[in-house]
């Protein structure tokens, strides 16, 4: 596993101006364009962006993609292999929006981290609890039943990513005791279920920004961040990469 992974997700965000002008002040500096930064751009810029990133080691990232593999009837839908065909490297599976807005469950997740690891595109599995489950006591057991669906992948790299619920959007987030907690639970949920969590990448999602990023970083068994709000400013995002890079 080499160093921090950085992914800026910019969710429903961006027109086609804009999209271009925040991935050439990513390209334009050292600390963004870089092995180990990636952006998930919405799907309908992903072809454009992809060209502007030719021969740039910032990675290209989808927001989602289809349970479906192969072609066929399936009206609105982006395929894994779709997604390989304009180069993207990542790919975010389950994230809690897509869980609540669109009641994804984990049979279609572990279909879409199969669709997407079959293609060669590293899936990036998000997990968390929300603020009731946390405060009920529930939230190993929430993650845990969340992270199942992996024992049934038997080859192929992914990601996973612990947001808070609570703390996405909200300007909230986690203490890094909290942090270190469930990252290191994570781990060790993957070493006895799994048999090795070495090579498994954590990163933390949840109001990660400028200011906050170093710490969050530093802490125990994070390997990364999943960036929300503060990846649609370029000086936040590169602020946050930087610290990524420090500690590599």
């Amino acid at each position: 596993m080499s160093g921090k992974l950085v992914i800026g997700n910019w969710k429903m965000n961006t027109r086609a101006d804009s999209a271009q002008a925040l991935v050439s002040a990513l390209l334009d500096h050292a600390a963004t364009n870089r092995e180990g930064v990636g952006i998930a751009a919405p799907a309908v810029y992903l072809a454009a962006l992809a060209e502007s990133l030719k021969g740039s080691r910032l990675a290209l990232s989808a927001q989602d993609v289809s349970r479906f593999a192969a072609d066929g009837a399936y009206t609105g839908e982006t395929s894994a292999a779709m997604l390989a065909d304009i180069g993207c490297r990542y790919v975010l599976v389950g994230h809690s929006e897509r869980r609540q807005y669109f009641g994804e469950d984990n049979a279609a997740l572990l279909q879409k981290m199969r669709n997407a690891i079959a293609a060669g595109v590293t899936p990036v599995l998000c997990v968390g609890e929300t603020l009731e489950q946390r405060e009920a006591g529930q939230h190993l057991e929430v993650i845990a039943a969340q992270l199942a669906i992996l024992p049934e992948l038997t080859d192929g790299d992914y990601v996973i990513a612990y947001e808070p619920v609570w703390a996405i959007g909200t300007g909230k987030v986690a203490t890094l005791e909290q942090i270190a907690e469930i990252h290191a639970f994570i781990k060790n949920w993957c070493l006895q279920n799994i048999g090795s969590s070495d090579k498994i990448r954590v990163l933390y999602g949840g109001s990660v920004k400028a200011e906050n990023a170093e710490a969050i970083l530093a802490t125990e068994n994070v390997d990364g961040a999943l960036v929300g709000g503060a990846s649609l400013d370029a000086d936040s995002f590169r602020v946050v990469c930087q610290a990524a890079g420090k500690l590599i």
